[in-house]
């Protein structure tokens, strides 16, 4: 007896797109930059994979007498005084926050500590800037010339706000490279005993410029200092993305991260993997960058000082947005929606005492308009009544009627050579004759 028997179909069973695998042997994270380490570029650091970001350089003394003022529709923190101090955005931003203090006292150092606190999950102290304003005081790289006061603000730190403390933050410091990798050990095994949590070297001494190669000579003997120590260690310099960063935390056996400035400056999802893709083209990153300043109210004049980092100057974009001078006019160029109400949107302070000029001119005109109008009204009037028209008051009509249309016609003038395109020298001073 014979049966029938389907033969046997095989059906493919699916199988799942393979995780991308992502080497990590330590942290990267955002590097303190004055301007650009603004709450804008932090946040979006950090959507895009940065394990910590630093905050710009904030001097003591600018801190103490601050008042702090909670903005419920941003959710962001002000720190005032005159003006704007410092912004945060705790429920945002804290956990992974690293304040970087100015400072050239203990005293003046942990009272500025104190005041920011509550919003942040640690502090640092800069001993690495080269610029006048932060030397000239006797910060920033200054402190280099100096261990014993570096020490002592470090110790004053830990001391007073460290993680012993009820405060329980940790203290950290940035430096740059001494004149030998031997003082720059020395200067770090120092430091280690302060009981600070984080080191950071940049691997430049303090007249060499962002564009000098950095040196990393003493990275490998820093990093095992500080291992050594139980103390976290970060490299700065020179580091391109988060590939880039975990090549070089590896290869100098650092127990710690490395830090991303310049390249992050230009667009900070370089903390994206490239097995997760990787940077983001530049628009994306400029509209996510507009949209985010926005939200959180940040200063115009910030806003576009960072945007002009994000946009390739050979882009067609980068030129109009060099001249814009509110959000409007640079949401327009961008494709959103401007949320910063009209009556806030007034671009920078230049922009605004420009603008109060050109207000103040047309305003005088107008009440010179006004008169003019008014004196050739009483003119007529005085005809009509007196029924005649004496030589000096027909004279005075006619000249009043000459100067409002000869007003007139200037105004139309300069307003259409300020709309027209850019003229020859020539050409101008034909115009205007």
């Amino acid at each position: 007896m014979t049966t029938d028997q389907t033969p046997s179909v095989s059906v493919p069973v699916p199988v799942p797109d393979a995780v991308p695998t992502v080497q990590k042997y330590g942290k990267v994270v955002l590097a303190p930059m004055v301007r650009s380490g603004v709450l804008p570029m932090r946040l979006l650091s950090l959507k895009y994979g940065a394990d910590l970001v630093w905050g710009p350089e904030t001097i003591d003394k600018a801190l103490i007498g601050c008042e702090r003022i909670e903005n419920p529709k941003t959710g962001c923190v002000d720190y005032m005084r005159t003006g704007l101090i410092f912004r945060a955005c705790p429920s945002r931003e804290k956990s992974r926050f690293i304040f970087q203090l100015g400072t050239a006292s203990p005293d003046t150092a942990v009272q500025a500590a104190k005041i920011v606190a509550q919003d942040v999950s640690g502090i640092d102290v800069n001993s690495g800037c080269p610029k006048p304003f932060s030397t000239h005081a006797g910060m920033g790289a200054a402190l280099l010339k100096d261990p014993p006061r570096l020490i002592s603000i470090l110790t004053a730190l830990v001391s007073n706000v460290g993680l012993d403390t009820p405060y329980a933050l940790p203290i950290s410091v940035k430096i740059r490279l001494l004149p030998t990798v031997e003082e720059t050990h020395d200067l770090i095994a120092s430091l280690c005993k302060t009981g600070i949590s984080k080191l950071t070297l940049h691997c430049r001494t303090p007249p060499m410029r962002p564009r000098e190669r950095a040196i990393r000579d003493a990275l490998s003997g820093a990093a095992k200092i500080c291992k050594d120590a139980g103390v976290e260690f970060f490299v700065n310099g020179d580091v391109k993305n988060y590939d880039d960063a975990q090549e070089l935390i590896k290869s100098y056996g650092i127990q710690g991260g490395a830090m991303i400035a310049v390249s992050a400056e230009a667009n900070p999802s370089v903390f994206t993997p490239a097995a997760l893709g990787g940077p983001k083209h530049w628009r994306e990153i400029l509209t996510e960058y507009v949209t985010t300043a926005m939200s959180v109210e940040n200063q115009f004049s910030n806003t576009k000082f960072c945007i002009m980092n994000l946009v390739p100057g050979k882009a067609p974009e980068h030129k109009v947005l060099a001249k814009a001078k509110t959000y409007r006019e640079i949401c327009d160029v961008v494709g959103l929606e401007c949320t910063i109400p009209e009556e806030r949107d007034q671009g920078t302070v230049k922009t605004q005492r420009l603008k109060a000029v050109e207000e103040k001119e047309a305003q005088e005109k107008k009440e010179r308009d006004d008169r003019k109008v008014e004196k050739l009204a009483e003119l007529k009037r005085r005809k009509a009544e007196e029924g005649g028209e004496p030589d000096g008051d027909a004279e005075r009509i006619k000249r009043a009627k000459v100067e409002t249309i000869e007003d007139t016609n200037t105004a139309d003038a300069v307003a259409d050579l300020a709309a027209a395109p850019a003229m020859s020298a020539t050409e101008t001073v034909t115009a205007v004759v």
